[in-house]
């Protein structure tokens, strides 16, 4: 064990399922393990890595300032053209694991062979942490030896309902019946018994041949695996959501609950060349427009909603214009987030088709961007409210920042993310499956008006919590001390397994 160690530090690789907000979560671990001297080698693929490259210039030479950092990339199979967004986002799985899968088995068996070269500087990979939902990374890394560390990015309420879904089919409480089934309560998802309806589970499960519907049989497969990978990084903390934690610990003993990253690592950065604002600025596949922070200034305090419904969400015409109109008509400041592939329809943004009243509402109370640095937004003491699509990272970034929530969830873990907004950490409401612009108006003004108070008592409390686990002594801080000297461990593991031939 002696001379390994004194071989170096273990050489971790991370990757993330290729978007936005998988790749934020998983570079801000892999900053967090750089800062703990292990080597990180972070995959992605040729694609995002352009835009990562594009958009994020800095993120180059920062981590480069880490000793044994290094991207890869890889290909995803896909054509350049192709949206990786909205509904199409699932055909990268496909790609993924047709295409991107043999190279990266090849990739490591490599580096492996480079690295037994005698005189050789290569290190071999002594751990990865793949995406949870990638979980063809367990079948490469048992073949080539390599301990495999799953990190989902989504909340554990959420992976808990994902992985409870045989569950309730086998009990007959799936397939959902129809549109008069979505409030009946389920009895077979353990620590959600009491408030977790039909329309709060993933909205993969709101299809009629659940059986045979690969969206819900895919997620549902990947969840199942987890337990067969070394342990479970989670991007949560303890006091936020220990019941189910608790549960999911009966399925997967081996638990790392270091959330909030973007959290944990402002206090780890403390005293370092990187800063807080460094971190919050980077890690973006878009371009960024910082003018918003300039307009943010001139608001009066807490008067301001910010609006994003993520980086995959598509949505139509009529639904923005009825988003548009309820704002508007709130007359409460707005700060929107629109990307330009986000409206289906040629006719989605063209100014000489959007009717008076909301260009002049927009102008006089409202800004309008491309693409915001959500962390400084959310933590600008103009915010006073954030109308969001329940994605994790943006619950996260909102909980810390003490903003209470407007949920429109969208798909996937973001139904159960905007029910434990709403019913169990009581942060704010949850607005799924409705679009229509009376009901925006009057939200809007109950969120940042009529029940403000509420709110801010429950978020107050809840952002001191989640502070506090990502401060040192605090429950993330000690988990993440932990993980790195578990990872050191594996970095030391037998070398009696040498592969020598690939198939």
């Amino acid at each position: 064990m002696e001379e390994d160690t004194k071989a170096g530090p273990p050489h971790v690789l991370i990757f993330p399922f290729p978007v936005q907000g998988h790749v934020n979560s998983m570079l801000k671990l892999a900053e967090l393990l750089a800062h703990a001297g292990l080597h990180i080698t972070f995959l992605n693929t040729d694609h995002n890595h352009d835009r990562l490259v594009r958009y994020s210039p800095d993120n180059l030479a920062r981590f480069s300032g880490f000793p044994g950092f290094q991207f890869k990339i890889i290909p995803d199979g896909l054509p350049a053209d192709h949206p990786r967004a909205g509904e199409r986002v699932m055909e990268m799985f496909n790609s993924l694991n047709s295409v991107t899968k043999p190279l990266f088995k090849e990739m490591l068996f490599t580096d492996h062979e480079l690295q037994s070269i005698p005189g050789s500087n290569r290190r071999a990979v002594s751990c990865i942490i793949a995406d949870g939902i990638l979980s063809f990374a367990i079948d490469v890394g048992n073949e080539l030896g390599i301990p495999v560390i799953h990190f989902r990015t989504i909340g554990a309420c959420s992976f808990w309902a994902y992985f409870c879904i045989p569950d309730l089919v086998e009990a007959g409480e799936l397939p959902i019946r129809g549109n008069e089934d979505m409030d009946r309560i389920l009895k077979r998802v353990p620590g959600m018994e009491t408030f977790i309806r039909c329309r709060d589970l993933p909205s993969f499960c709101r299809t009629k041949n659940i059986l045979a519907d690969p969206n819900l049989q895919l997620f549902v497969d990947q969840t199942r695996q987890t337990p067969g990978a070394r342990a479970l990084i989670l991007n949560t903390f303890e006091e936020l959501e220990g019941p189910v934690l608790s549960q999911i610990r009966t399925q997967c003993p081996q638990i790392y609950t270091i959330g909030p990253l973007h959290a944990l690592v402002k206090y780890r950065s403390v005293g370092s060349k990187t800063t807080s604002l460094q971190s919050q600025s980077l890690n973006s596949l878009f371009e960024v427009d910082r003018n918003c922070m300039t307009w943010l200034d001139a608001q009066p305090l807490k008067s301001v909603i910010y609006v994003s419904f993520g980086s995959i969400k598509k949505m139509t015409n009529e639904e923005m214009r009825e988003f548009w109109y309820g704002l508007v008509n709130s007359k409460k400041r707005f700060l929107w987030v629109i990307r330009l592939d986000m409206v289906d329809g040629k006719d989605g943004g063209d100014d000489d088709q959007i009717p008076s009243e909301l260009a002049e509402g927009t102008r006089e109370r409202g800004y309008i961007a491309d693409w915001v640095p959500q962390e400084e937004v959310l933590a600008h003491q103009a915010i006073g409210g954030f109308f969001t699509h329940s994605g994790w990272n943006s619950t996260l970034e909102s909980i810390v920042a003490g903003v209470p929530m407007l949920c429109w969830p969208c798909s996937a873990d973001q139904q159960p993310n905007s029910r434990f907004v709403s019913e169990v950490w009581k942060l704010g409401m949850d607005m799924k499956d409705v679009c229509n612009r009376t009901v925006v108006e009057k939200m809007v003004n109950d969120l940042i008006v009529n029940r403000r108070d509420e709110f801010m008592k429950s978020t107050v409390e809840m952002a001191r919590l989640a502070r506090e686990s990502a401060s040192k002594g605090g429950s993330s801080y000690c988990n993440l001390d932990r993980l790195i000297k578990d990872i050191s461990l594996m970095g030391v593991r037998s070398k009696e397994y040498l592969p020598s031939s690939i198939n």
